[in-house]
């Protein structure tokens, strides 16, 4: 059994300071983005549970059948709203940092 060669790689990446808050603000709203989808799949999991998603039909939803999509909805929607606190603090503090910098006084 051998060493592993590794290659010396030395990649030069030069971001500056307003392309780094772009792209914090970038991430951001690709989660936010994500988040969306996810409340509309929920949606639409409500309305093939209710058999008034268009264009499909479905057999009608017992009663505990509905409560257990309720539920799990419910669930979903609680994670979400962890996480949209988690962006927004995210937000706030990407938003703080000054865009430009100057010398100091």
């Amino acid at each position: 059994m051998s060493q592993a060669n590794i290659p010396n790689i030395t990649p030069d990446i030069t971001v500056t300071r307003d392309d780094a808050i772009n792209l914090l603000l970038s991430s951001i709203a690709l989660e936010e983005l994500g988040l969306s989808h996810i409340i509309n799949a929920e949606g639409e999991k409500i309305q093939y549970a209710l058999g008034t998603l268009p264009g499909i039909s479905s057999p009608p939803a017992t009663i505990s059948e509905l409560l257990a999509v309720n539920e799990s909805v419910r669930h979903t929607l609680r994670d979400i709203t962890k996480k949209e606190f988690v962006l927004q603090g995210k937000l706030d503090s990407v938003l703080s940092i000054p865009s430009s910098s100057g010398s100091t006084g």
